[in-house]
């Protein structure tokens, strides 16, 4: 394949992936809640003769049950439901909001392309970010690795804004992000893999705990209930929004992929 074909190709994939964020999108502001149920028929063989019982039942699954637990807000967040994540210098006077999902392959395509850039400019004070979380592509794609993931972040926020950070770019990697189809992330041992590479969470027996007890579980999906009711219009991910102004790559509504674009787009915002 040319390279010309291969670039064709790859953008043709990310258009595909974001137009099917973007229906999701949609859909979920027509429809806020789903309820999941699992109907049971059992056909039951009676001594004397056959009888049958029809049992319809709506059993919830873990996440619906996790919508009724205690809020655990991790430390390091602020804003209603602990959604609002900041991080960056005090002195820093613009605030880059990015949005991504832990299962977006796009995202992980910016991480790993834009993330030194954008973790430069954060240790330089250029700007805070505020990280705003997306778990809808468990839907798209069927699963709970997206929610399960955010939840392991929540657990890293609370041990320190440092060790979300670097986590969420081991998340990121080349050699731990799954393909969008393959729910990995739903498996909390593999996440627990992942932390180990993590030195502040390597040896953090609370965070392994939280982990395994789901314990930042309600706090995930309120993160995916913040970023559905975001006022940014942000309809898929990675996006990034400065002073409610959407940067993007040159003749596209999408956020830069390369570091050439991203610094353009963000010396722009920052002079706006």
């Amino acid at each position: 394949m040319s390279k010309r074909n291969s670039q064709a190709a790859k953008q043709a994939a990310r258009e595909r992936i974001r137009a099917q964020q973007e229906a999701e999108r949609r859909r979920e502001k027509r429809k806020r809640s789903i309820v999941v149920g699992v109907s049971i028929v059992a056909v039951l063989a009676l001594a004397g003769g056959v009888g049958y019982a029809v049992m319809q039942s709506n059993k919830p699954g873990h996440w619906d049950e996790a919508k009724d637990q205690k809020l655990v807000k991790p430390a390091n967040t602020t804003g209603k439901n602990g959604t609002t994540v900041v991080i960056g210098k005090d002195s820093a006077k613009k605030t880059l909001k990015l949005y991504e999902d832990p299962r977006c392959p796009i995202c992980a395509q910016f991480e790993q392309t834009v993330g030194p850039a954008v973790e430069k400019d954060l240790k330089d004070g250029k700007y805070k970010i505020q990280f705003v979380g997306a778990t809808f592509l468990d839907r798209n794609f069927q699963g709970e690795g997206s929610r399960n993931a955010m939840s392991a972040l929540g657990a890293a926020l609370n041990v320190s804004p440092d060790a979300f950070l670097a986590y969420k770019k081991a998340l990121y990697s080349p050699e731990n992000h799954p393909a969008e189809s393959d729910d990995k992330f739903k498996d909390d041992a593999y996440l627990l893999k992942i932390a180990n590479e993590v030195p502040e969470l390597k040896k953090s027996a609370a965070f392994k705990k939280a982990v395994k007890d789901g314990t930042y579980d309600r706090w995930a999906l309120e993160m995916g209930q913040a970023f559905q009711d975001d006022e940014d219009g942000v309809e898929g991910t990675p996006a990034l929004v400065m002073d409610g102004k959407h940067l993007t790559a040159p003749g596209s509504k999408n956020a830069p992929m390369n570091v050439k674009d991203y610094n353009k787009a963000v010396d722009e915002a920052l002079k706006g």
